[in-house]
């Protein structure tokens, strides 16, 4: 089986972060982590530059924001894993120690070596998909340079992203200073993206996997055995539901700020992009530009509200399972320790931050939202 969470620690390794450097007593935070964030953060300057200078074109502004509000919710995700980097590591080891218990002594091991190839299966796929996202950004003015050059056409060089340098960013060596720095933002926006987003949904999967072997644990609970042996395997099972219950809560509390930057700054995407969408109808090539930038939003809006819904569910199950087990043959004190576990599943384990809650609901509501949105432009033109 591949190892757990190896591809979000590629992601973080080329970032200058590793597992050696969070141990106890060395600092978590170093001088090149915080350049980082600067750096990302700085093309928010560009962009608002581009704002103000084409402040009379709505059209212009609402494709700068688009842009502007994705690069803001990167640092929001860079600024949090940096608060809580040795979270983060402890989380993953946490996890890791999980899988080699449920592995050497857990009858529901298959759930949760399901969960670990689909978590891998999914923190691939998001990195890809911000991969050629990434990429066609950067591909797309070379190729109407390449192509303009070939036909003979006169081309206004651009820029991968909408930016106003304070340079002459048009002609040479300007355009190839701010090429290469839009290049470098892009890359770190990917990585930490690919890491932070797939730690996410790989914590939550491995949850809810995790969740689901507690309560076949539970099911397999054989109350006619010896006594002393029934009280230890009602102890593991309680000690496992607390273990998944705190887990819960520190997944939780290290993505507070990103879960509510995810949608508080979402929310606004979608405004400016369904903008855009809705006055380039007339046009099919930007009309599948914006849609796939659409798409890509809402696929990052997705993980999260998937992540946390799939917890929420499966951590209700386990009071499902206490029903459902051989209670009956339990004796009074087995039965009190089945009815805290009971008792403690009833109260859901949600991923949230303020009002925002990471559910499948929330996530369908912000596209009938959206959906409102664009009969509301378009009842207006």
């Amino acid at each position: 089986m591949a190892r757990l969470f190896q591809l979000q620690e590629n992601c973080l390794r080329l970032m200058g972060h590793n597992m050696e450097s969070s141990g106890e007593g060395s600092p978590s935070l170093g001088l090149r982590h915080v350049v980082s964030l600067v750096f990302v953060l700085s093309a928010e300057y560009p962009m608002l530059s581009y704002v103000v200078y084409n402040r009379d074109d709505m059209e212009l502004i609402t494709a700068c924001l688009s842009v502007a509000f994705t690069n803001l919710v990167t640092v929001t995700k860079i600024w949090t894993f940096l608060a809580y980097k040795r979270s983060f590591f402890q989380m993953m080891q946490s996890f890791r120690q999980l899988d080699s218990k449920s592995q050497h002594g857990t009858e529901g091991y298959g759930y949760v070596e399901h969960g670990n190839k689909l978590a891998t299966l999914l923190g691939r796929a998001y990195c890809l998909s911000c991969g050629f996202t990434g990429l066609y950004f950067m591909l797309g003015p070379i190729i109407k340079i390449v192509t303009n050059n070939w036909r003979g056409v006169p081309y206004d060089r651009e820029l991968p992203m909408p930016m106003k340098f304070p340079f002459n960013d048009v002609e040479s060596p300007g355009y190839e200073i701010g090429f290469i720095y839009t290049l470098f933002v892009t890359i770190f926006v990917v990585l930490y993206a690919s890491a932070v987003d797939g730690l996410f949904i790989s914590f939550a999967i491995n949850l809810r996997a995790h969740f689901q072997a507690l309560q076949q644990n539970i099911n397999l609970l054989a109350f006619e055995q010896e006594e002393q042996l029934v009280e230890k395997q009602m102890a593991d099972v309680v000690d496992y539901h607390v273990q998944l219950l705190s887990l819960s809560r520190q997944l939780r509390h290290i993505y507070t700020p990103i879960v509510f930057g995810q949608f508080f700054i979402t929310s606004l995407e979608v405004g400016v992009i369904i903008y855009q969408i809705v006055t380039h109808l007339d046009s099919i090539m930007a009309l599948l530009v914006y849609f796939s930038f659409f798409c890509s939003i809402m696929l990052q809006l997705f993980i999260y509200c998937y992540g946390g819904e799939v917890i929420k569910v499966e951590g209700l199950r386990v009071g499902v399972a206490v029903q459902t087990s051989n209670w009956h043959s339990a004796t009074h004190k087995q039965r009190r320790s089945l009815i805290f576990i009971m008792h403690r599943s009833q109260r859901e384990v949600l991923i949230k931050a303020g009002f925002y809650e990471a559910s499948l609901a929330n996530f369908l509501a912000i596209l009938r939202a959206a959906m409102s949105f664009i009969t509301l432009i378009q009842s207006i033109e």
